[in-house]
């Protein structure tokens, strides 16, 4: 494999992670954000190895953003690459490809209409991961473009879980199931679990739960998704920072009926002002929140509660829909970083064989661990998901048709 680097986006409504990896050693080297997109000003956070820079910087657009990102990665005071010429391939995040793509793929025109298809079941992903992919084949012209999708883990989903008790008709005219989505995350920590036990992916039964801003809860059995708490859209399933996850349908109409809102204003309530942040009244961010739950806001404490209760819901579940379980693993903001958090949603789950280690939990660290209690039979694990190395891996496995390193 010739020597270059691959560049992976991830876009965002307003704004731009971004990471650069060795081609060869498929080794990250540089990295950054930019945030606030169409505002006044944006900030670009950049870095390269140990070294950082925070810049103010125009950006009106996901193109002129990216366009920001490219020069400071070469002509910058702290540079990734020498010219753009050495990114040999970028791979993009995009959330929702329907079951239209069952793996990674390369981006043609087809593909990208496909994409663009299936944006009103991601309204708030997928058009930002549209406009990257644009952005990046403007600027980058010639360079071969990845789309890694957050479906496609999900694939392997069996009728039984995908299929929505509605008119049957209704699926098949307008694909109305569950797909599922945080695929490429689930499945990272999924194979890292099974590394860090020493035992084949293919024996195990996993419940791996994906907690941050967006949350979700999946069942590993064999190495493959067979069931997973997000459905049609990323709305469905766990309580979110804004999203409310599951409700009774009828609430929908009851409240248009009630509060005269239109459909459109319902899918905002659900979307924006629900959650952690609906139920607490506080903040959608989990520190906030339990900061006011120390200083006695009930609602704030109910919200937590809430947040842990469904969760813990979702692992029993499929627990009993693998017929077993052998790891629980915690991943995302929350779940790598919120020892309360992961201490409520296992209590009571000793049944399970699940027991926690209390000292261990609460150590503070970034790197994979585990968690239980010497004698759990269900090994409890707090793995840092790495969903770039995966978008790097896939990208260079399509472009170069070689498996590259596997994570």
């Amino acid at each position: 494999m010739r020597k270059g680097k691959v560049l992976v986006v991830n876009c965002g409504s307003s704004s731009i992670k971004y990471s650069v990896f060795e081609a060869e050693s498929v080794e990250e080297v540089s990295g950054g954000l930019l945030e606030r997109i169409g505002g006044k000003s944006a900030t670009l956070k950049h870095r390269v190895g140990p070294y950082s820079v925070e810049l103010e910087i125009e950006a009106r657009d996901h193109r002129q953003g990216l366009e920001q990102v490219l020069r400071i990665l070469h002509g910058g005071e702290v540079k990734a690459v020498e010219s753009l010429a050495e990114i040999i391939a970028v791979g993009h995040r995009v959330v929702h490809g329907g079951d239209a793509f069952f793996e990674s793929t390369l981006i043609d025109d087809r593909v990208l209409d496909t994409i663009k298809d299936w944006a009103e079941l991601a309204p708030l992903h997928n058009p930002p991961n549209i406009a990257g992919v644009e952005a990046a084949k403007s600027l980058l012209p010639g360079i071969p473009q990845v789309a890694v999708f957050d479906t496609a883990f999900h694939q392997t989903m069996p009728e039984k879980a995908y299929l929505y008790p509605i008119p049957y008709e209704l699926y098949k005219r307008h694909r109305i199931r569950r797909y599922g989505f945080h695929g490429t995350s689930h499945g990272y920590v999924a194979r890292k679990a099974a590394e860090m036990l020493g035992m084949p992916l293919k024996a195990l039964k996993i419940v791996t739960c994906h907690l941050g801003n967006g949350c979700s809860v999946t069942a590993v059995r064999n190495g493959k998704s067979v069931d997973t708490s997000m459905g049609f859209t990323p709305l469905e399933g766990l309580v979110m920072g804004t999203r409310s996850g599951d409700i009774d349908p009828s609430i929908i109409f009851y409240m248009m009926d009630k509060e005269k809102l239109s459909a459109k204003e319902i899918e905002n309530v659900l979307n924006r002002s629900s959650g952690l942040l609906g139920i607490s009244g506080v903040s959608n961010d989990v520190r906030d929140i339990e900061r006011e739950a120390g200083k006695g806001n009930r609602r704030a404490a109910l919200a937590l509660e809430i947040f842990a209760y469904r969760a813990k819901k979702y692992v029993g579940a499929y627990a009993a829909a693998m017929g077993g379980l052998d790891a629980i693993v915690f991943t995302g903001g929350i779940g790598e970083n919120d020892p309360t958090i992961r201490s409520m949603i296992c209590a009571d789950l000793g049944f399970l064989g699940v027991k926690l280690d209390g000292e261990l939990n609460a150590i503070a660290s970034k790197d994979a661990r585990e968690i239980s209690s010497s004698d759990s039979a269900v090994k409890i694990l707090v793995i840092p998901t790495n969903e770039e190395l995966v978008i790097a891996i896939e990208t260079l496995r399509l472009v170069k048709g070689d498996m590259g390193k596997q994570p």
